[in-house]
């Protein structure tokens, strides 16, 4: 029973994808599986003649503000299982030359500022980090777990004690698609 005092959003299923809502959402689709789950109490979730419907009644300020995030989130599940994210990172360095690779869940940072010890910057989930040359491609089907390891890229070539206008070296996002 939808009451006049609430808030609707709908959100549309594309061709090929296939959505379930139990105690998790997950959505299929042609680049894989992601899973979530939504722990909100008053927004209800149904899925209807190709489309997920979100209703919360009688709405609160809190309750508006989390609509609009469950739907982003689920918008983003399904662009993540239809086309993928990929952020696309420039190596750079003006003065000791970095090396990067990929080891595992772990991308290893070797001679960056002329360190000894390598930086490592986690991977998380099921991202893929893949190196050419100065550019570094960060690839999956889950937005949370791409653009963390981004940051975690980022961060771990973060200066710390020098000039930031002399000092440039790092690797940074360049583009998302």
């Amino acid at each position: 029973m939808v009451l006049a005092a609430s808030i609707i959003e709908e959100i549309d299923i594309p061709e090929g994808v296939d959505v379930n809502i139990s105690d998790n959402v997950t959505v299929k689709g042609p680049q894989g599986e992601v899973s979530r789950r939504f722990t909100y109490p008053n927004i209800s979730m149904k899925k209807e003649e190709g489309k997920i419907v979100l209703v919360t009644s009688f709405p609160k300020k809190k309750d508006k503000s989390m609509i609009g995030t469950t739907r982003a989130h689920l918008n983003n599940m399904i662009t993540g299982v239809t086309d993928g994210f990929t952020y696309h990172m420039k190596i750079v360095f003006a003065h000791f030359p970095m090396t990067v690779k990929v080891a595992g869940d772990k991308v290893n940072i070797d001679n960056f500022l002329g360190e000894r010890h390598p930086r490592v910057a986690k991977i998380v989930g099921s991202a893929k980090v893949n190196v050419k040359g100065d550019e570094v491609t960060v690839t999956g089907i889950n937005k949370e777990d791409v653009g963390q390891t981004m940051a975690n890229l980022e961060q771990a070539t973060k200066i710390k004690g020098r000039d930031p206008r002399v000092f440039q070296d790092g690797i940074y996002l360049v583009d998302k698609e």
